[in-house]
């Protein structure tokens, strides 16, 4: 990624949607992953690159970027939840990003997700701007992830609000209520909706119903954008990561996320490589971009920055804009700044000096 202020502040195209195509079966089935090979990936990134000085500044103001800053806990409130827009629309110190260069340059993060009860608060909480328009051109020049259909922020708000639903974090709710609760955020004014697949689909080798599951929700979600929850954690085996997310992106996911941030494993730089490469795969053969969404431990800089490399070495620039990447975080918001205050004043502060609610 460029070092440049002009790298981390242009507008990134809004996202466009993915028309998804028939199940294949073949290719699904066809699937094989190298467990060792893909740790031995892992493993060479984080040896051969190192950003530092400027150059961390520039990436580390790229993840915060790509953020979905989360309030998915069962004691959030109205006024947790409200201070929590208050720091996605302002995420950096006034003084630090003046120090930086970056005053006008409209730092904030992706979006913030919340379960449906709130939809209605974060939005009040972030609205007084315009939504984003319909995809432009990539920074290569390119159309993004078919240009054609809108979504971005919703009723106004500058910052999409993203609900999770289906039942998060387990999935296993009654089927009907699945659809009225995306319907009911949707209608809320949730503009991004983050799903739970049903596990056993994945477990038991299902995939013509995790493909039908995932076309309704699809259906449901209308003009919201859908990201497809896999909890790679409990699927167990990488194969079976690789084949869940084609037949999630098959069934027209414009996302596919790792996990729900609940699971005992969450985010895994290998389950994370697997994902890159059937993205890789499927926008070879359909043209289209689908974008990623690791989430779940991914509370350090240290983090984030490798999972940054991982997209940059494994898809390229293109997704490392918003409309492609998210980062689904609530911690990491509070270590990048600290970091980028060390780059400014050469010290590290203390985690209550940043916090989010």
């Amino acid at each position: 990624m460029e070092s440049t202020a002009a790298s981390v502040a242009d507008p990134a195209p809004a996202p466009g949607r993915n028309p998804g195509m028939p199940l294949d079966l073949s290719w699904v089935e066809s699937l094989q992953v190298n467990r060792s090979a893909a740790e031995r990936r892992v493993a060479s990134l984080s040896g051969r690159r190192s950003v530092k000085k400027d150059a961390q500044a520039a990436w580390l103001l790229k993840a915060l970027t790509c953020i979905d800053l989360t309030a998915l806990s069962g004691d959030d409130t109205p006024g947790r939840v409200e201070r929590l827009c208050h720091k996605a629309r302002a995420p950096v110190r006034a003084e630090l990003l003046e120090a930086l260069g970056m005053a006008d340059a409209g730092i904030r993060v992706a979006a913030v997700c919340v379960y449906h009860r709130y939809v209605h608060t974060a939005l009040r909480a972030l609205g007084g701007g315009s939504a984003r328009g319909p995809a432009g051109p990539a920074p290569d020049g390119s159309v993004g992830r078919g240009a054609a259909s809108g979504g971005g922020a919703s009723h106004g708000a500058v910052i999409p609000v993203a609900a999770v639903s289906t039942g998060f974090p387990a999935g296993l709710s009654a089927w009907e209520t699945h659809l009225d609760e995306i319907a009911a955020s949707v209608a809320a004014g949730a503009s991004e909706i983050d799903i739970v697949i049903t596990r056993e689909h994945v477990l038991t080798g299902n995939w013509p119903a995790l493909y039908e599951e995932m076309q309704a929700y699809r259906r449901a979600c209308g003009p919201a954008h859908v990201k497809a929850i896999l909890a790679t954690g409990d699927i167990r085996t990488l194969r079976k990561v690789a084949m869940a997310s084609l037949v999630c992106m098959m069934a027209g996911a414009d996302f596919i996320k790792t996990s729900t941030g609940k699971e005992s494993v969450n985010a895994t730089p290998e389950a994370m490589l697997v994902m890159l490469r059937m993205i890789r795969e499927y926008f070879d053969r359909s043209g289209v971009r689908v974008g990623i969404k690791p989430a779940g431990g991914i509370s350090t800089a240290r983090h984030a920055l490798d999972y940054l490399v991982l997209v940059k070495e494994e898809l390229g620039r293109r997704w490392l804009e918003p409309d492609l990447l998210r980062l689904g975080a609530s911690s990491l918001l509070a270590d990048i700044e600290r970091q980028l205050e060390h780059h400014v004043t050469g010290r590290y502060s203390a985690f209550h000096r940043h916090p989010l609610g």
